[in-house]
């Protein structure tokens, strides 16, 4: 068999293949999904783009370490659900990570492809194989063996998904707690249909039931139960928590307390969670006002920016004390954003939220801002222009500033918490109580959805190593001298391949 020639920059598609968008100005003022997402022979074509690279730099630049030139090479085959088989190794949400994964940054960011030409758009490929795996009602359900442990996982959100599926797969019996009356965490409150659609994150849940995790909702945990009572009284063996970073950030600037003025945590709770946008059949009323004003520009603000004009606002401003250049938020959100009207004033900041004599909002006072020397973050830090202010009018007011660290676990249970109140943990994301583990926001602070099931993945090793379980993603070799019929001294024939649990 002739072998096959090896891929060259000038041998693939030069142009990266567009996915199809709704319209701007019909888009603006609906919920819709605005990416429409890859035909077949859409992704057919970006698939030839593909190097197949023998060093793989975006397996490493991926947080769950998707085989990205794998799952490739099979769209290529047409093997498309070998594919799912190769993405749902090690990441079970391809639909949901394709969509919000900032790949710009991650896997595509180090793209050899990107070097020369645009990268590989190795997001959209995932999230049209997720897609075709949800329409075709394919799943990647291995055959478990129950091993007798029971696991509790605190949240839902993509950490303590990514968590439950691999400890799931080690055979525990797995229950998800989770305090809102529907599972996906931020990404049912916090992200809008029109960016991930509810039946997209349902359909992903779905897989994981599949696996046999059971989900608790209305279930607040540190209210209801402690972290202390689910090891000692209620039967786990071990716990995670995975309750993100959902407490919101505010300026402290006067005015704050005024009607009108709410955290984008709020807005997108009651938005997408709580469904105020199709008020009155739903039972969740939201008035976003005439003249929106939302501080901040990353990507929680985007969301903020583009729900509120979908709500039916007039106008809606983002005010932001950087320039563009250093805007956090997206590059397609950003472009997105821009397309549908938003109007930026870059280089703002608020100091005043202004009282229209009933305590309700009337206007944004604001200064301009310069960029001085670089801060502890790298970027040039703004500083205030003397005699510069100016008022912006409002009546409501949005904060998309950042979060903290949800205090409930912290403030119920004796776990070590750091100088900012998030959850310490050690390498293994072990916390201070002995088979309590975290991950995600609660420890890292506002990471993006990817870094989070990657937390999740790893917390999950370090409880099968508390737990004495075989790590099924570890390659065993035979011990030197060893019996032929043992691995590190595991009968073969033991399909849990249980070890005796040493100290650590």
């Amino acid at each position: 068999m002739a072998q096959k020639k090896k891929k060259t920059i000038r041998m693939i598609p030069q142009a990266r293949t567009p996915m199809r968008e709704q319209d701007p100005l019909v888009r603006a003022r609906n919920f819709d999904e605005v990416n429409c997402g890859y035909l077949v022979e859409d992704a057919l074509l970006e698939a030839e783009r593909c190097l197949m690279c023998p060093d793989q730099p975006c397996v490493r630049g991926c947080p769950v370490n998707i085989a990205i030139p794998d799952f490739i090479a099979k769209i290529t085959e047409k093997d498309f659900r070998g594919a799912y088989d190769v993405i749902t190794a090690t990441n079970l949400l391809p639909a949901v990570c394709g969509r919000v994964c900032p790949q710009e940054n991650q896997c595509e960011g180090v793209c050899t492809v990107g070097e020369s030409l645009e990268p590989v758009a190795i997001g959209r490929l995932e999230r049209w194989v997720g897609d075709r795996a949800i329409k075709e009602g394919w799943s990647n359900v291995p055959y478990i063996e129950p091993n007798g442990f029971r696991i509790g996982i605190v949240g839902s959100g993509p950490a303590g998904m990514a968590c439950a599926a691999d400890m799931a797969k080690a055979g525990c019996a797995v229950t998800v707690y989770e305090a809102f009356h529907e599972p996906g965490g931020v990404l049912k409150y916090g992200i809008p249909d029109f960016r991930l659609p509810n039946p997209v994150v349902d359909a992903e849940i779905a897989k994981l039931e599949q696996l046999g995790v059971r989900f608790e909702c209305n279930t607040l945990v540190g209210r209801l139960f402690t972290i202390e009572q689910m090891i000692d009284e209620m039967g786990f063996h071990a716990v995670f928590i995975g309750t993100g970073a959902g407490y919101p950030s505010f300026m402290g600037i006067p005015g704050e307390s005024l009607n009108g003025v709410l955290s984008a945590n709020e807005l997108l709770t009651r938005c997408n969670l709580m469904r105020a946008r199709d008020f009155p059949n739903f039972d969740t009323p939201l008035q976003p006002g005439r003249q929106v004003a939302v501080i901040g520009a990353g990507n929680t603000a985007m969301d903020a920016l583009r729900v509120c004009l979908r709500l039916g606002a007039e106008q809606v401003r983002c005010l932001y004390r950087r320039s563009r250049a250093e805007a956090p938020a997206r590059a397609e959100e950003l472009h997105h954003a821009e397309q549908e009207g938003i109007d930026f004033h870059w280089l703002v900041s608020p100091v005043e939220i202004l009282d229209d004599g009933q305590r309700n909002v009337r206007a944004v006072r604001c200064v301009r801002m310069a960029l001085g020397e670089p801060d502890e973050s790298g970027r040039r830090r703004p500083v205030p222009e003397p005699g510069s202010e100016f008022e912006i009018e409002a009546d409501m007011v949005v904060y998309a500033i950042g979060t903290n660290a949800n205090p409930i676990i912290g403030q119920t249970s004796r776990l070590k918490l750091d100088k900012r109140g998030y959850i310490a943990t050690d390498d293994d994301l072990a916390t201070s109580i002995p088979g309590v583990f975290a991950g995600g926001d609660i420890v890292t602070g506002a990471a993006t959805v990817i870094e989070a099931m990657g937390a999740g993945r790893r917390a999950a090793r370090g409880m099968k190593a508390f737990l004495g379980l075989r790590d099924t993603d570890f390659v065993y070799q035979e011990r030197p001298g060893g019996a032929a019929d043992t691995l590190f001294g595991i009968d073969r024939a033991e399909h849990g391949y249980a070890r005796v649990r040493l100290p650590r």
